[in-house]
């Protein structure tokens, strides 16, 4: 499973280029937005945020794991500058509102950072505030599985992101202080001086390629210290196009699963966490559930128990490698297993749970991100319905469950529908109304694909 805590160079300055993609289209569209005439402003953000869409949706595409909540942040901030600056001015012409003509792009001098910088700040401070919750980290959960789940490359996309949105949340909240406290205290509304316009645009273009410069030396160092650990796939291993087939089995024994309590924590040097034994690698495309059965009972050096799958995926970091997991049942109690042949020891689910709610930092991040998948589909199918309804009314309703009900009722944990039910269901505000509308987009794609089908 070490394959799992690499990354691939490519992948990782990819993820950078896309920051910095992001922040060079801003440093273009205030920069167009001074040279060319004022009334091209709008025109000039939509269109940067029309290439930053481009951008978002070949990401989609190609079904990258790579995080763009930052690309998606700017995008979101362009888009908001563009109809801001558009709608005050529409205001301003009818005569509903009095417009400065620093906000005014008919008007000369016209100041875009005035409005870019704070509606930037608020439009990022909104993102950080749902960040988990927006529909493009859900989409990427859904597709890619969490964070914790993805290695070493799932970890850095998560914090660095996140270390993005704050930077940005910082930037622009020093610039706009810095532009609306010289222009109510310092600006002259008479002409546009040398000063004037380093304040309300150079310091802005500055700032953003200090930003770049900044990120582009952290991610250059955190790349020498991850090749110096030998946590950067090699070349070898990128021209190697076997198909690697990675199992995980989960033994069971009535209500307690078999663990490993002294696994090596690959993340934090000499610390011991909790991970099944159970984990073998194989080179091969596909394999069967007769071959995936003798493999466990030869790890088990016995022919009793029940196999059955619990889910899988494809790496999004290499297409070419798939974990698999897999429940095995033995039949009794757990006494009658004192002798395993892989060191471990009989965990009951109980004393898992507790560690898992109170010390997860203590189980392995795959054996965390599948629990988590077990308990967020098991207890969402008991709360609520296929439509998001909840069966019992009251939100006290707390409903527990076992490793014995998980053998006897036939869950699918390969479906990702209850995943995308816990995420919208009826405890979230506005439910019915957006399941409405959501409706009703459906139903207008579906006419136009049937139109386009019936012409053809």
């Amino acid at each position: 499973m070490n394959d799992f805590e690499k990354i691939d160079s490519s992948r990782f300055f990819a993820f950078w280029k896309s920051f910095s993609v992001a922040l060079l289209v801003m440093i273009i569209t205030l920069f167009l937005s001074m040279v060319l005439p004022f009334y091209f402003s709008p025109i000039v953000s939509l269109l940067g945020a029309a290439f930053l869409y481009t951008q978002l949706y070949n990401n989609k595409l190609s079904k990258s794991a790579a995080c763009m909540i930052c690309t998606y942040a700017i995008f979101l901030c362009l888009i908001s500058f563009s109809f801001l600056s558009i709608l005050l001015n529409m205001l301003y012409i009818w005569g509903l509102i009095n417009l400065p003509k620093e906000f005014s792009f008919f008007s000369v001098p016209y100041i875009p950072s005035l409005i870019l910088n704070p509606i930037c700040f608020l439009t990022i401070f909104i993102i950080k505030l749902r960040s988990g919750r927006l529909s493009i980290c859900v989409d990427c959960r859904i597709e890619h599985g969490p964070s914790i789940a993805r290695g070493k490359e799932g970890q850095i996309h998560y914090s660095e992101s996140r270390l993005q949105l704050t930077n940005l949340l910082w930037l622009f909240g020093i610039l706009t202080v810095i532009t609306w406290g010289y222009y109510l205290f310092f600006y002259m509304d008479m002409n546009i001086n040398g000063r004037d316009n380093y304040i309300f645009f150079w310091v802005n273009i500055i700032a953003f390629i200090i930003d770049e410069v900044y990120f582009a030396s952290r991610y250059y160092n955190m790349y020498l210290d991850m090749k110096e650990n030998g946590e950067v796939i090699s070349e070898e291993e990128l021209s190697d196009m076997t198909t690697k087939t990675y199992l995980r089995y989960y033994v069971i024994c009535g209500n307690s699963v078999y663990v490993n309590p002294n696994v090596a924590d690959p993340y934090t040097p000499d610390a011991k966490i909790v991970d099944t034994p159970f984990v073998t690698k194989r080179n091969v495309n596909g394999i069967t559930s007769a071959e995936v059965n003798d493999i466990i009972r030869r790890m088990l050096g016995m022919q009793t128990g029940t196999l059955r799958f619990f889910f899988g995926r494809k790496s999004p970091d290499n297409m070419h490698n798939r974990l698999l997991r897999y429940f095995y049942f033995l039949p009794g109690s757990p006494c009658e297993y004192h002798e395993m042949r892989l060191a471990g020891k009989w965990m009951d689910f109980s004393e898992l749970m507790g560690l898992y709610n109170t010390n997860p930092q203590s189980i392995s991040r795959i054996f965390l991100a599948d629990i988590s998948r077990m308990t967020t589909i098991v207890l969402t199918q008991k709360i609520f319905n296929e439509e998001g309804v909840r069966r019992v009314k009251t939100k006290n309703y707390h409903p527990t469950y076992d490793l014995v009900e998980i053998q006897k009722k036939e869950y699918d944990f390969q479906d990702d529908k209850w995943i995308r039910i816990s995420m919208f269901n009826s405890d979230t505000k506005a439910f019915f109304v957006r399941r409405w509308l959501r409706g009703l987009m459906r139903r207008k794609k579906k006419n136009g694909e049937d139109k386009w089908v019936h012409r053809q």
